[in-house]
């Protein structure tokens, strides 16, 4: 739903094509992530209460529910420079590090991180 379809391989653009076929809405819900790809990218604020307004009947109202709910936080997420980025990943290396001395990490997870295996 949220791959550009020009970095899509021929067979999964037909798929996708006739998934789309037979559910109109995925149509819609893919038009409206892409527009709030759109939105975030260029930071186009403004575009924000109409893009709530199609959003909210779509497959993704869950999602724009949160967004409105919240919506003070994604306006300063798109007009400030900071970013929490660098932080959340810190805490994502820290939570495998800490799944993997507890014994919580499967033997396919422990592979990956010590090969680099997907």
């Amino acid at each position: 739903m949220t791959a550009r379809r020009d970095h899509l391989s021929k067979a999964e653009t037909v798929t996708i094509a006739t998934i789309e076929q037979g559910w109109p809405t995925l149509v819609t819900a893919r038009s409206v992530i892409t527009d709030f790809q759109t939105i975030i990218r260029t930071k186009a604020i403004s575009e924000l209460p109409a893009w709530l307004g199609k959003a909210g009947t779509s497959l993704v109202a869950s999602f724009a529910r949160g967004v409105f709910n919240d919506e003070k936080a994604a306006r300063a997420a798109m007009t400030s420079s900071w970013s929490n980025g660098q932080t959340e990943g810190q805490i994502t290396g820290l939570k495998l590090v800490k799944r993997k001395i507890y014994g919580r990490g499967k033997i396919d997870l422990l592979q990956a991180g010590m090969i680099g295996a997907p």
